[in-house]
């Protein structure tokens, strides 16, 4: 009798040429980008609609958020090295680089929380207007996902310091680059247009 492969055949299998991995990473992403585009659709539609919001959008910490734009942009560029150590086969390297990612991950959700901090602290919550229920339902989901990403990228990183399923290390990439890219979009549009 012929021995079956350890491996689960979604990570062997691929369909339309393209990994099964890879591709359920896309699928999901594509769901990601209904629920992002249609929150930030409906921000933009109403911002445009409510010049006073101007105001309201004067009082975010502009700073915290271009500190965690910084953050989030040097997280992929370590996020892109976890990839090129997999691709040659270095997982413990891979591993290395995905701890340092979750470390940008840890740091922009500890900025976040010292900005709301000092933001609820002054008055502005979730319920103050509508400006800032949008503010902190896109921000608040937004770090959900970068949460989910952390804890993902910590179990990849296991297997990858073992030498195991190095191709995920990809996949992780790839949703992680989907994140910073939602925060490039919330970035401008909740802190910097007035």
């Amino acid at each position: 009798a012929r021995l079956m492969s350890a491996k689960p055949i979604a990570t062997t299998r691929s369909a339309t040429g393209i990994p099964t991995g890879r591709l359920a990473v896309w699928w999901l992403l594509a769901s990601e980008v209904v629920i992002f585009g249609g929150l930030l659709g409906s921000y933009i539609m109403h911002r445009v609609g409510h010049p006073e919001w101007a105001e309201a959008a004067a009082h975010t910490q502009v700073w915290f958020g271009a500190f965690n734009t910084l953050v989030l942009l040097t997280s992929s560029f370590t996020a892109v090295l976890a990839h090129q150590a997999a691709e040659s086969g270095q997982g413990k390297k891979a591993a290395k680089f995905l701890v340092m990612t979750m470390g940008g991950a840890l740091t922009f959700l500890l900025v976040k929380s010292i900005e709301w901090t000092i933001e609820i602290s002054h008055g502005y919550t979730i319920t103050t207007n509508t400006f800032w229920s949008f503010y902190y339902t896109a921000a608040g989901l937004h770090g959900l996902h970068v949460i989910a990403g952390a804890i993902i990228m910590g179990f990849i990183a296991v297997d990858a310091w073992r030498g195991r399923e190095l191709q995920r290390v990809e996949l992780i990439g790839i949703y992680w680059h989907f994140v910073d890219l939602v925060w490039i979009f919330l970035f401008p549009l909740l802190y910097i247009a007035k």
